[in-house]
């Protein structure tokens, strides 16, 4: 039903105004302005230097090296030594959160200020005046294209967005409510098995050498992501795809698959909402080491092949404290229902009673730039597909809780989930679809962290240490001879009730 809304509101609005043809403006998103100090980057943690250690334990001194990132060497911390099992010291950090793990240079955020750059330049900047594929370029090759090197790098794209039958039938294969997610892992891990000849595991393990094979993953994986996608989103309404049009632009392309089925090639997205759907895109191509970009290098480390890498990346998004954030923001809109219940519901927060969803990030403690576009992206949307409600009181929301010390001296601020969801809803996308439209456009983040890698002197198998509070030692025994575990260390299976339909069949004659 909201697909079909959606194609209402398209088809309607396609022959309003002629210059509707054109990309949105300058006026579109509003830009931060970047001060002339901030040109040249401050030495980060303080720049390079050294470090005195004094271990009280033993009295040593230790000298450590600063490195001109503002990081230690981990390894540096191993010479320190007091005994005991003669281990040296190790750094205790559940979910990396002070972790330095890679030298990178692909995108670069300044949480307290607010601040979000691929390859140096600003991303509002790239929303307001770039499109998704020449921001995947530079993402991916670290400059701003030529116009050869776009019409290259988008023909090479286009060009692998048809999908190999296989990977079709796999997905057809699944149920009709399976998640647009697990439809979208499903194919991803499908391309693997389609592809041997880039496998590492089956041609060795230094296939990835070569810049062509590289590339040609790269591509394949960008071509075919959207058409993987559309048919994620028709699994559940039982229709099929329309087939890729190359002669389309990326976000263009992805729109027709998706209504465009029926049309004989003649149905245009309007163009107004392929680029609101094109600048959500290029907020998402790209976040430094999140959770499932961490996750891409992780798999990557072990010399697996890039689609299981990036199936893997995609998984982690899955989750619902990664990319499925702006669904739960959503929900709670909608059980807030109107401006008036807004104190009701923030001094339920406060009370631990209600989660605020949509504000603070892990990284940013000021406004998240990306959602400051959104918001402009919402209003543009509104003014093509209608006004969602639901607007008035995430802006009310927003608003008394920047005004409420309690949330402000947290630095709780509204972060990219607070209006997606919204301009996702408002562009007729079912909610289970929001954390695929993430997938789709990070993926070129993803595949840029997996190319890095492949020429990082530093890269090695990633294998994090742990910290054993475990029993020490314990003989085997018997079984007749065991008894219950006792007190905190106990555990066993819980009991797992069968199934009604287990007890049908067991208790019938001749089971098994």
């Amino acid at each position: 039903m909201q697909a079909a809304g959606r194609l209402e509101v398209l088809s309607r609005q396609l022959g309003a105004v002629a210059n509707e043809e054109q990309a949105c403006t300058s006026n579109d998103v509003a830009r931060n302005s970047t001060a002339a100090e901030e040109e040249v980057r401050p030495a980060p943690g303080g720049g390079r230097g050294t470090l005195t250690v004094l271990d009280n334990r033993s009295g040593k001194k230790y000298t450590l090296e600063i490195s001109e990132g503002g990081t230690i060497n981990a390894q540096a911390l191993k010479q320190i030594k007091a005994g005991g099992d003669g281990v040296g010291l190790r750094a205790y950090d559940p979910g990396y959160t002070n972790t330095t793990a890679v030298i990178s240079r692909i995108s670069y955020i300044d949480g307290e200020k607010g601040i979000l750059r691929y390859r140096g330049y600003p991303i509002e900047e790239l929303a307001e005046r770039g499109h998704f594929l020449e921001v995947a370029y530079t993402v991916l090759f670290g400059n701003l294209p030529t116009v050869p090197q776009l019409a290259t790098f988008q023909e090479s794209v286009m060009r692998h967005t048809a999908l190999p039958t296989a990977v079709i039938d796999t997905m057809k294969a699944l149920p009709a409510d399976a998640h647009p997610m697990g439809v979208l892992l499903t194919g991803i891990c499908a391309l693997s098995t389609l592809h041997p000849e880039q496998n590492p595991a089956l041609v060795g393990g230094n296939i990835y050498k070569s810049r062509e094979v590289q590339d040609k993953q790269i591509v394949r994986l960008l071509g075919k992501i959207p058409t993987l996608s559309a048919w994620a989103y028709h699994k559940s309404t039982g229709r099929t795809p329309a087939p890729p049009n190359q002669r389309l632009g990326y976000t263009e392309n992805f729109m027709y698959m998706l209504d465009g089925g029926n049309s004989g090639g003649a149905y245009k997205p309007h163009p107004k909402l392929v680029r609101a759907l094109d600048i959500m895109f290029i907020l998402h191509a790209e976040h430094e080491m999140n959770c499932s970009t961490a996750a891409a290098r992780h798999l990557a480390s072990s010399g697996v092949d890039v689609y299981t890498a990036m199936a893997g990346a995609v998984g982690a998004l899955y989750g619902p404290l990664h990319g499925g954030a702006n669904e739960a923001v959503l929900r709670m809109l909608a059980r807030i229902g109107k401006v008036e219940a807004i104190p009701a519901f923030l001094a339920g927060v406060k009370a631990k009673k209600e989660k605020l969803f949509g504000f603070g990030h892990r990284v940013y403690r000021n406004f998240d730039p990306r959602a400051k576009i959104i918001k402009e992206v919402a209003e543009e949307v509104f003014t093509i597909a209608g006004r969602d409600p639901l607007i008035e009181v995430a802006k009310a929301l927003q608003d008394a809780a920047l005004q409420d010390e309690y949330f402000v001296s947290r630095k709780l601020y509204p972060n990219v989930d607070f209006y997606s969801g919204l301009v996702y809803r408002a562009l007729g996308f079912p909610p289970q679809f929001f954390t695929v439209l993430f997938a789709l456009p990070r993926i070129v983040g993803y595949c840029a962290h997996w190319r890095e890698s492949l020429v990082d002197p530093d890269t090695k198998i990633i294998r994090p240490q742990q910290d054993y509070r475990g029993v020490w030692l314990r003989h085997y025994e018997p079984a007749d001879a065991r008894q219950p575990a006792q007190g905190d260390g106990a555990d066993t299976l819980v009991p797992l009730p069968a199934s009604h339909a287990y007890q049908r069949r067991v208790n019938g004659q001749g089971w098994m």
